[in-house]
C-alpha cells in the first residue's frame, strides 16, 4: 500500500482562542515496502501525521491516499482502512485491559472479522502471540497485567498484527526500553516486515534506531517535512538537524570530530558500516603508527 499526503493540513481546536496548527501543507510519499522513519521534536506534527493515516484523525485539509483508499472520500471503508494500518501507541503495553491475554488480543480482531468462529479466532491469536515472541499455551490464560513490561509490550504489538495489517504504524517503538529490548523489539519488527506487512513505519527521536533500521525517512518541523530521503542522505546533514534542535546519531558524532581533524569517513551511519570505513581509514593510514 503507497501512502501519498498532498498539502496536508490541519488544525487543533480551529476558530477557538486555543487554535493550534498541527500539520502545515504536509507533502509526503511511503513506497510500498519501505521501513519507514518519521523525525521531529515534541510539537512538529509526526504524530498527528501517523493517526491521519488509518482515520483516528479525519482529513481536514489537503489529500491523502493510503493504497486504494482515497481519506478524503467519505464513503471510505475507514474500519476496513483501519485492519490494514495496524497503529501501535508510544507505551502500547498501558492500553491492556481484558481479563486475559487471549481476549486482549482478540478484541481487535472481532472488530475486524466479524463472523470468524471461535476456532479460527484462538488460532489467530495463537499465530500473533507466536509472531511476537509468546508461548501461547503458557500466557493465554494470564492476566496481561501479570506479565512483565517487555512481555505487555509484545502483547499489546500482537493485538495489533492479529488482523495482519499491510502497513504497521509504530509511535516510539522502543521507548522507555533497556538496550537489549530495544534491539529484541527491532528484530521482532523486521523478521514482521516483508511478509504480510508491507511497510513499517516509525516514529522515533532516536536517531541510532532510525539510521540502523530505516530505508528512509521524513524529518518534520513546526507542521512540515523539511527534509526526506534515505538516512545517511538525512544524517550528512548535521548541522541543519542541530539546528532544527534535533540530535544526530553517535556515528554522526563521531564522523564529525574525525572530520574536523582531517579524516572524512563517507559512512551511511550504521555502527557496522562506520566501523568498517574506520578501521579500512586506520589501515589506510599506517594502523598503529598513525
Amino acid at each position: 500500500m503507497r501512502i501519498v499526503a498532498e498539502g496536508l493540513t490541519y488544525t487543533y481546536n480551529p476558530k477557538s482562542p486555543f487554535a493550534s496548527k498541527a500539520l502545515d501543507g504536509v507533502d509526503l510519499t511511503i513506497e510500498e515496502g519501505e521501513f519507514f522513519g518519521i523525525i521531529g521534536h515534541t510539537g512538529s506534527g509526526k504524530s498527528t501525521f501517523v493517526q491521519h493515516l488509518n482515520a483516528l484523525i479525519r482529513l481536514t485539509g489537503g489529500s491523502l491516499h493510503v493504497g486504494e483508499y482515497d481519506l478524503a472520500d467519505k464513503k471510505c471503508k475507514f474500519l476496513e482502512l483501519r485492519s490494514k494500518v495496524g497503529m501501535v501507541f508510544q507505551y502500547p503495553e498501558y492500553q491492556l485491559f481484558a481479563e486475559t491475554v487471549e481476549k486482549d488480543v482478540a478484541f481487535g480482531l472481532k472488530n475486524f472479522r466479524k463472523g470468524m468462529s471461535e476456532e479460527e479466532t484462538a488460532a489467530a491469536v495463537k499465530e500473533a502471540l507466536e509472531t511476537v515472541g509468546l508461548d501461547y499455551a503458557k500466557v493465554r490464560n494470564k492476566s496481561p497485567f501479570e506479565l512483565s513490561g517487555g512481555q505487555k509490550r509484545r502483547v499489546a504489538i500482537a493485538g495489533v498484527i492479529v488482523t495482519k495489517p499491510e502497513v504497521l504504524i509504530l509511535d516510539e517503538p522502543a521507548a522507555g526500553l533497556d538496550p537489549l529490548g530495544k534491539r529484541e523489539l527491532m528484530e521482532l519488527l523486521h523478521s514482521i516486515h516483508g511478509g504480510w506487512c508491507k511497510t513499517v513505519v516509525i516514529v522515533s527521536h532516536d536517531m541510532d534506531e532510525i539510521a540502523e533500521n530505516c530505508t528512509h525517512a521524513a524529518v518534520f518541523s513546526d507542521g512540515k517535512v523539511v527534509m526526506c530521503g534515505k538516512p545517511s542522505e538525512i544524517f550528512a546533514r548535521a548541522d541543519e538537524l542541530l539546528a532544527l534542535g534535533l540530535d544526530i546519531p553517535v556515528t554522526a558524532k563521531c564522523a564529525q570530530v574525525l572530520k574536523a581533524r582531517g579524516y572524512a569517513v563517507d559512512t551511511d551511519f550504521t555502527c557496522d558500516d562506520f566501523a568498517q570505513k574506520v578501521l579500512a581509514l586506520w589501515e589506510k593510514e599506517g594502523g598503529s603508527n598513525a
